[in-house]
């Protein structure tokens, strides 16, 4: 911590922002560069070793999808101490072979409907595409299993929502999206000093996610072919709800048309015309947000965020003019030994471990159904605002 002056007060919490300014296609010298957020982070080997687990007990996790980001791989349920990965699939062959042999896996399915009828399975992660999320942890929770899912936790339908929560509430199981925000060092942090009661209500917020593409990336059957940039807004939303666990409750949302090909409403399954959408949100408690989804804006890339609140902002770091106000220094909790903190800011070892956690300690998750939807269907809104010239929408509440 910096010295503390009657002015200013600087923590010692974490100064992570996202994301590198990598983008997709070549790089200057001509080599082809890593998608945008799975830049590894360092794992402190020498926190790891302070790890100590809560039981000794198993739990058979099934992983679905290794599509071109290979996420079913990526957050290392396969390091934990434990998890035993007791299953694989992918709808491709080849792919259902490769997630085999990453995550060190001998049982494969032809399918995620196929896999979640294994009775011996106690867990299932959803890493499929984003339209299949909903739908597949609908089936998995119907058949008794606890689930985590990539993000988003459903794709543009409120229908869907509902049914998730409403699944969720009935079923008793586990659920967790597997929103990366939540665990950069810098919305932990943000978290972990609002839940301390350190920061007041937070007055004003803002989120951000940034990721050009010039080209759509692949996806199955093409769905990131137009996307509208609402319908993937929980990287930037969580730069709210991720922080105080409240809801939006209502958006006037503006877009902006795109000069980019795949973003033009006659090139897409979307008639979505819109690259960047900007989201203003009231929140539960009467506090707001602005919240950017951006595509075709090149240049500085990645998830980022900022706070104000009644007792201090969060840019990086906390600053105070509050004499006397001292907040303690945030550190996120060790890793098992051998689990990465991997990718998107460090933070996917962390969202796979507290997954484990949760479910071994029968606690709620980090990022439990309600929160995850708060950071979902704020967007599904929000590009319905946008395509009536920002019109101010009630947002659904789905409060457990």
């Amino acid at each position: 911590m910096q010295d503390i002056t009657r002015r200013s007060l600087l923590a010692s919490v974490g100064l992570g922002v996202g994301a590198a300014a990598i983008g997709w296609g070549e790089a200057a010298m001509g080599q082809q560069v890593q998608i945008q957020g799975f830049e590894k982070a360092e794992t402190d080997k020498e926190a790891s070793k302070l790890w100590k687990p809560i039981s000794d007990r198993k739990i058979r996790v099934g992983i679905a999808g290794f599509g071109v980001c290979q996420f079913g791989a990526a957050f290392g349920f396969q390091d934990h101490p434990n998890v035993t990965v007791a299953a694989v699939t992918d709808l491709i062959p080849e792919r259902c072979a490769a997630i085999a042999k990453a995550c060190r896996c001998e049982k494969t399915y032809p399918s995620c409907e196929e896999m979640i009828k294994d009775d011996s399975l106690e867990a299932i992660f959803v890493a499929t595409d984003a339209p299949s999320h909903a739908r597949l942890s609908i089936a998995a929770l119907k058949a008794g299993k606890h689930v985590a899912s990539a993000v988003p936790a459903v794709f543009g339908s409120l229908d869907e929502a509902e049914e998730l929560f409403k699944t969720v509430k009935r079923t008793g199981r586990k659920y967790m999206m597997f929103e990366t925000s939540c665990f950069h060092e810098d919305l932990f942090a943000m978290h972990q000093l609002y839940a301390g009661g350190h920061l007041g209500k937070v007055v004003f917020a803002e989120g951000e996610y940034y990721h050009y593409m010039p080209e759509p990336i692949d996806s199955f059957k093409g769905w990131r072919i137009g996307l509208p940039p609402q319908w993937y807004p929980t990287h930037s939303n969580a730069y709210y709800t991720g922080v105080t666990g409240l809801n939006f409750t209502e958006v006037s949302c503006m877009g902006i048309p795109s000069i980019v090909e795949h973003l033009k409403p006659a090139n897409n399954r979307y008639k979505n015309p819109f690259g960047t959408e900007i989201a203003l949100f009231r929140a539960a408690d009467g506090g707001t947000a602005r919240m950017a989804v951006s595509w075709d804006t090149p240049g500085f890339s990645g998830e980022m965020g900022r706070i104000r609140a009644q007792r201090g902002t969060f840019y990086g770091q906390f600053q105070t003019e509050i004499p006397g106000l001292r907040v303690p220094a945030v550190k996120k909790p060790p890793l098992p030994p051998g689990v990465e903190a991997g990718g998107h800011g460090g933070s996917h070892g962390y969202l796979m471990a507290e997954f484990v956690e949760a479910i071994l300690a029968d606690r709620k998750p980090l990022v439990d159904v309600s929160l995850a939807l708060a950071m979902t269907v704020g967007g599904i809104v929000a590009h319905r605002s946008a395509l009536k010239d920002g019109e101010l929408m009630k947002i659904p509440q789905f409060v457990l």
